[in-house]
């Protein structure tokens, strides 16, 4: 592999991975948290949607409806970001399975709560 100026041995040709990582910046190995923020703001995005069917609109959109999408909108965001995850730790010796379990418990708690308690 060719490498820019500046990066690499001299006349190797080779790339080490601390050159690799200094052309593309960060290593997505090490992006287990933002991924675990995103995940939780978009769970609340989509408990944020559902709620102005449940406050502002309840003639329009009842109530056992809105729970019904919030609960399938969990599910396929919670399978998102598994694979996510677990694409992005892919090869490597992370070991992200208690952030990953913690968090999928979180809003799987989060969301039977809400679908028993708001809106009714």
């Amino acid at each position: 592999m060719t490498l820019p100026k500046g990066f690499g041995s001299g006349g190797s040709g080779g790339a080490s991975s601390a050159d690799v990582e200094k052309m593309i910046g960060r290593r997505v190995e090490n992006m287990t948290g933002i991924i675990t923020i995103s995940y939780i703001a978009a769970w609340l995005a989509t408990f944020g949607g559902t709620a102005a069917g449940y406050f502002y609109y309840p003639w329009a959109y009842p109530t056992p409806s809105g729970h019904y999408a919030f609960i399938v909108l969990t599910i396929i965001e919670a399978i998102g970001y598994l694979f996510c995850v677990k694409v992005m730790e892919e090869g490597t010796k992370k070991k992200s399975n208690g952030i990953v379990g913690a968090t999928l418990a979180a809003t799987a708690v989060g969301t039977i709560l809400i679908s028993l308690f708001v809106g009714t």
